[in-house]
């Protein structure tokens, strides 16, 4: 194997000669979605997996939030970094495959160890035995994920192309969702598993090997651009150099109008919806079903598998035609407004007398988070797009990252929060029956949370003005400053 190595050239047309095309051909698209699959199958697994440290292990509400929080601090602080060696990497195998492969592999093994946990280990044992690995999880996921979405912004140069590309891999990933809120129902089921834990230990090997190898399949069959003599020099930097051009990239970027805009939404809407997520499981046993997990049944694994499926057969198909008639913009407004109402309808739909009213406000809620990753990585690619022809350099990595730097900080940020809201509304990971104020205050906050964080999304967004006809103009003025 070949050395790679990092360009470092600062010259202004450095990293402008991409191979793209405007189509990309349907075995492309899938390869990359089945990647998308793993990208979403490791955090919807993880979700339902985190629920056991609470309920199986007896661990604190605080400690489960700072579980949530110290990891994907890390992680987060990794992006930017990532990001920026990918864009400068040159190998045969382009800027981005060697990342994903490695990722995967660190990932799906780390994964598979920060599960062999044991109700025998203290409660501090446990946290700091996950923590760890869960630590060294994040970072794999980082080498994997942000080359991963880096490549997707790169294989096509249309406008259009592009949204389609991101809905069917939006499409393929929505069956994480799917699948994976059954794993507690074999998690808590007698019949597979004497425990939970013991459940965990055995599920996890299956889940990391499998996600593992779907995440090779864009490394192994997704084309990259060439970086072969991408740029005209490469030469070697100091450590503290490196470290000034990667700071002076992300201020760049950040500088771009219509991308603040984007993450500010995606932070505001995913991560206020992240924060309570996992409140389903808890407001399904505890307040429709007395503290009963074996009474609770399918309910919580129906509740996540018909969101997913909903997302799958009506979300993404409605939202790409939306956004081949009435434009990326417009389409986010309407899905996010949409999913408001159907967040406020959850406060009649969850109840203990007729559990299945609790489908009904789900076309309408999956809207939001449905309709944002697929809306909104679109989107970065046409950002993408503009900055090359303001600043003469290409860097999906550094854009992907930190996009996704927003999304885990966030994230990181709402873990804390929901171990904190579990502890203010006086949730008690010890009894078996809550208090009525206790299910009050997580049923509010279930709608509360991701309704606020929606209404600063739309805010957000409000005056985005990258559109259809100004995106094209700049491929046009790029493709022409190509050729000359």
């Amino acid at each position: 194997m070949n050395t790679d190595t990092l360009s470092t050239t600062a010259a202004p047309n450095a990293g402008t000669k991409p191979t793209r095309s405007s189509h990309i051909p349907m075995p492309q698209k899938i390869a990359f979605g089945i990647g998308m699959l793993a990208n979403q199958m490791f955090p919807a697994a993880l979700g339902i997996f985190m629920v056991i440290l609470v309920q199986s292990l007896g661990m604190s509400p605080i400690l489960w939030g700072l579980i949530f929080f110290l990891p994907k601090l890390v992680d987060a602080l990794t992006d930017p970094l990532m990001g920026y060696i990918s864009d400068r990497t040159e190998s045969r195998w382009g800027k981005r495959r060697p990342f994903i492969f490695i990722g995967a592999v660190v990932a799906g093994l780390s994964y598979i160890a920060m599960w062999q946990l044991s109700a025998e280990n203290s409660q501090l044992y446990n946290f700091w035995y996950f923590l760890g690995w869960s630590i060294v999880f994040f970072i794999g996921m980082t080498i994997f994920s942000v080359p991963y979405v880096a490549m997707g912004y790169e294989m096509s140069d249309d406008y259009h192309e592009r949204t389609r590309l991101m809905a069917i891999a939006q499409w393929i990933g929505q069956w994480a969702w799917v699948i994976a809120p059954w794993f507690w129902i074999v998690l808590y089921d007698p019949n597979w598993f004497e425990s939970a834990t013991e459940g965990a230990r055995t599920l996890s090997i299956y889940v990391g090997l499998g996600c593992m190898a779907m995440a090779m399949v864009p490394a192994i069959f997704c084309n990259s651009v060439d970086t072969t003599n991408d740029s005209e020099e490469s030469s070697g930097l100091t450590l503290a150099e490196t470290f000034r051009e990667l700071f002076h990239g992300i201020a760049i970027t950040l500088k771009n109008k219509p991308f603040q805009r984007i993450c500010m939404a995606t932070f505001f809407i995913f991560n206020a919806y992240n924060c309570v997520a996992g409140f389903t499981f808890f407001i399904i046993v505890y307040y429709m079903n007395g503290g009963d997990p074996v009474a609770a049944g399918n309910w919580p694994a129906l509740f996540g598998s018909v969101s997913a499926l909903f997302t799958c057969f009506l979300v993404i198909p409605i939202v790409n035609y939306m956004c081949q008639v009435h434009g990326k913009h417009k389409t986010f407004l309407i899905t996010q407004g949409m999913s408001l109402l159907g967040y406020a309808m959850f406060w009649w739909s969850f109840t203990p007398e007729n559990p299945y009213l609790m489908f009904v406000p789900i076309p309408l809620f999956v809207f939001g988070i449905g309709g944002l990753f697929t809306i909104m990585m679109s989107m970065t690619a046409d950002i993408c797009d503009l900055d090359e022809l303001e600043t003469f350099e290409r860097r999906e990595g550094l854009f992907g990252a930190i996009y996704w730097w927003m999304v885990k900080f966030g994230a990181a940020f709402a873990g804390l929060l929901s171990g904190l809201i579990l502890a203010f509304v006086g949730f008690d990971q010890t009894l078996d029956v809550q208090s009525d104020e206790a299910l009050a205050g997580l049923r509010a906050a279930f709608i509360i949370v991701p309704a606020t964080g929606t209404l600063l999304g739309i805010w957000a967004m409000w005056n985005y003005d990258l559109n259809e006809e100004q995106v094209r103009s700049i491929r046009s003025e790029l493709d022409a400053r190509q050729n000359t």
